[in-house]
């Protein structure tokens, strides 16, 4: 697993909800528990300040590292989709954005693509990305951070025909790989979720491999938010992995979830000033979570 993708992944799950700063020798002994090595740790973090993602801080000897505003934009968007538990409601409409950009601003162009996947647009035809959600705000804001308001047309319509709007989906995005990602998914969680259980029951688990399994679980579920465009109920295929996916990695996390936090909590008090913990920190407190279990 990559270093500054792991780096992200427990500032996400951990680091965010404790006052969004570590001490950089506490990081790297949390990511020595995936065999990161201090240098690689090191390495990574120096990278992902100068990209823009973390800060840095220094109290007395020690070096202290925390998200950036633009880091924290990005951690809690992802955090938002990943413990969403079920699709939106589909107002009916779809969001379309046209982009017609010179070749000598190819990588702004090949940026916009990244962010507009992201986000979960898919390709309709050459330079038209469309998507069902409401993302007006995300693709104004895309439009000011790139400057690009003379090269794009945004519009908000419906589908009039002379298909149904699954045709669109369809042509726009790869369902069936999608569904095939979420059920090679369940297929290993599933499997590891009943083994562990045993384990923890047994009282055969400590908190540091709880800590490992929960940051992997986490890890790997928030790939999704690289392919998956979250699409409403009604456009999504009859048989659609995605749900049982999630509730899958709900009860999972939920059960690794306090003997996992005690052991970031040692590591991470150990380097630290002040523990300021936000009680969010666990999805299952989570509002996002909480109005999704009302519904």
């Amino acid at each position: 697993m990559n270093t500054r993708s792991m780096i992200f992944t427990i500032y996400g799950d951990y680091i965010r909800h404790y006052g969004n700063q570590i001490w950089v020798g506490s990081l790297i002994r949390l990511l020595n528990e995936f065999g990161h090595n201090d240098q690689a740790v090191r390495a990574a973090v120096s990278r992902m300040s100068k990209q823009g993602w973390l800060q840095s801080e220094k109290q007395g000897n020690k070096s202290y590292y925390s998200l950036s505003s633009k880091g924290v934009k990005r951690i809690d968007e992802a955090g938002n989709r990943i413990f969403k538990l079920n699709p939106d409601l589909w107002d009916g409409k779809w969001r379309m954005l046209l982009y017609s950009i010179p070749e000598e601003k190819r990588s702004l162009r090949d940026e916009l693509r990244k962010e507009l996947v992201w986000n979960g647009f898919g390709t309709l035809s050459n330079s038209l990305w469309i998507s069902p959600n409401q993302l007006e705000d995300q693709v104004y804001e895309l439009i000011a951070k790139y400057n690009i308001e003379d090269y794009v047309d945004f519009f908000i319509s419906e589908y009039d025909g002379p298909y149904e709007n699954h045709r669109i989906v369809q042509k726009s995005w790869d369902m069936s790989q999608i569904n095939d990602k979420y059920d090679q998914f369940i297929r290993h969680y599933s499997q590891q979720f009943v083994v562990d259980k045993n384990k923890m029951k047994h009282e055969q688990m400590t908190d540091a491999q709880c800590f490992v399994e929960r940051t992997k679980l986490v890890h790997e579920y928030r790939k999704f938010l690289f392919i998956d465009p979250g699409l409403p109920t009604e456009l999504l295929p009859a048989k659609w992995y995605g749900s049982h996916a999630a509730a899958l990695f709900a009860d999972y996390y939920k059960l690794l979830a306090a003997p996992a936090n005690r052991f970031f909590e040692h590591i991470f008090q150990k380097g630290s000033n002040i523990v300021h913990k936000d009680e969010s920190y666990n999805m299952y407190n989570h509002p996002l979570i909480q109005e999704e279990k009302k519904r």
